[in-house]
């Protein structure tokens, strides 16, 4: 038994959406007790910290139903079944950005909200960028603008909240620590 193992005693599916879907778990706590978890499932995702050669960090403006507002960020979109996650890569980092990298190096996987989901993103880092001629198109349900800034610039909109989510906050202090 893995520590502080839950065991799942009954699983009911509640909603099959076109990107998650929610189930409710009954659960045995280890101390023998039950409790129900709502969890949420996700094919999981990637993220790129792209920097270009003058060292400006890559990144799209968009806006975020769930918060109500834009938001600026790094490159990612959701892995589509089967696909290896430097493909999903390469192909969020063309269609937001209009960029393709010489390189595209694997840094690490996280999870992005452990108490409720199993979202996993799995975090790239892109050099040596270049100009797509025939970039692809955006999803039809996607709208973003490219905004290249310098590390000090990003921390700023980290401080003023304009950088607000978990990985791209993560991507410019893993930067600023190189």
């Amino acid at each position: 038994m893995k520590k502080f193992e839950e065991k799942t005693t009954k699983t009911t599916p509640i909603y099959d959406g076109k990107i998650v879907k929610l189930q409710v778990d009954d659960v045995t706590l280890p101390n023998g007790n039950v409790a129900k978890r709502e969890i949420i499932k996700h094919p999981g995702a990637v993220a790129v910290i792209a920097v270009t050669d003058e060292g400006k960090l890559v990144l799209v403006e968009q806006y975020r139903k769930a918060l109500e507002r834009s938001i600026v960020e790094i490159p990612a979109g959701k892995l589509e079944p089967g696909e290896e996650p430097i493909v999903t890569a390469r192909r969020e980092l063309e269609e937001e950005t209009g960029y393709g990298a010489q390189s595209l190096t694997y840094l690490q996987a996280f999870a992005t909200s452990p108490g409720f989901a199993d979202e996993i993103i799995h975090l790239f880092v892109a050099k040596d960028l270049y100009t797509i001629e025939n970039k692809a198109n955006l999803d039809e349900d996607e709208f973003v603008e490219l905004v290249e800034v310098s590390l000090e610039e990003a921390g700023q909109m980290v401080a003023d909240e304009r950088i607000y989510d978990a990985k791209t906050a993560f991507a410019v202090l893993w930067l600023a620590a190189q």
